[in-house]
């Protein structure tokens, strides 16, 4: 009886932790912009980025893809201590994005012996089923990266930020992309723009912390902490259409490692930027417009080797496993 209760227990929190991270859930127009902040995605302020555009929702995260740089200008994700609190195995697997026309998409064979790696800008560590991560390996959330700023500096950074996440258990919104500075830039394959530095943006609305992070494209390992107008000035994007310009001027003391965050220690205030020119205030047209881009339908079809499923199926399919295995013990013990 008592290995029958343990048989049991065991099932069940293995298939409320553990299965469920296999069996992801079906994405949806609602689910695809719970990713932005207040289900506003970033506005392209400049008319020549919405330019061969993609508006591309994926498992846990969104893009909004160029088919002039063939990158992303950004991806969006929302993440929250229980999203961060299941981790799984990382299984390589970069693949080209079919729904982009073959004209705007960049290949596998444009990284190869190019110098750069394959950079997400939505991380592979923070998508805790196979479907999303399947879809972090999409080239339509990659750039072209310096080896080091990659493998060292935006590391760190990303590691930095589900730090904050779940040490301060704060939801956090972030958005990462490239920025592409000057009138010569280097192309590798056929025609992948390298960008000249990449920028991570986080809001963490409960604490009202906001800064960006921005880094040069090259193996120098540095990075600074900017304001979001910092950005917009530089990128023609208005990245947080749902806040103020004085929100968006103030910077805040972003770790730069995960080892630099502390549970009991916030996040503290560093300046006001003054200087920067913040993107334009957002109208309502605008905005609807953007939203309707990641609910039209078009850009739900993620494809993907991976079964999608509703919630109430999924539910079931654990309850199932569960009945099963506890079904199985009892055979052993008759």
């Amino acid at each position: 009886m008592l290995a029958l209760i343990a048989t049991g227990s065991f099932a069940i929190a293995f298939g409320s932790e553990k299965i469920a991270k296999f069996i992801p859930l079906q994405s949806s127009n609602g689910a695809c912009l719970k990713q932005f902040y207040r289900d506003v995605p970033p506005l392209l302020a400049k008319d020549s980025l919405k330019k061969d555009s993609y508006a591309l929702c994926f498992n846990d995260f969104n893009v909004m893809y160029s088919g002039i740089s063939k990158t992303p200008l950004w991806s969006a994700e929302h993440l929250t201590p229980e999203r961060l609190s299941i981790k799984i195995k990382r299984e390589d697997n970069f693949h080209e994005e079919t729904r982009v026309q073959q004209s705007h998409r960049a290949l596998l064979s444009d990284y190869r012996g190019s110098g750069y790696d394959r950079g997400h800008m939505a991380p592979n560590a923070d998508m805790n089923n196979t479907a999303a991560q399947y879809d972090s390996f999409s080239l339509a959330n990659m750039v072209p990266q310096a080896p080091k700023n990659n493998q060292e500096v935006w590391r760190k950074l990303e590691e930095a930020v589900r730090a904050v996440v779940t040490k301060h258990h704060k939801d956090a919104y972030v958005l990462t992309g490239p920025v592409f500075e000057g009138k010569r830039l280097k192309t590798i394959g056929s025609g992948v723009i390298v960008p000249t530095a990449v920028y991570k943006a986080v809001y963490l609305p409960k604490q009202g912390i906001i800064g960006a992070y921005y880094a040069p494209n090259n193996n120098s390992q540095q990075v600074k902490v900017v304001s979001i107008c910092y950005l917009e000035e530089k990128l023609g994007i208005n990245l947080f259409p749902q806040l103020t310009e004085q929100q968006k001027r103030n910077v805040y003391h972003l770790p730069l490692t995960a080892q630099n965050v502390k549970a009991n220690r916030e996040i503290s205030y560093a300046h006001w930027d003054g200087q920067s020119q913040c993107a334009d205030e957002a109208d309502n047209a605008s905005i609807q417009a953007q939203q309707k881009q990641f609910t039209s339908g078009q850009t739900q079809a993620v494809e993907s080797k991976f079964p999608q499923i509703d919630e109430e199926t999924k539910q079931a399919l654990i309850k199932q496993l569960v009945d099963a295995l506890v079904q199985y013990f009892l055979q052993l013990l008759r």
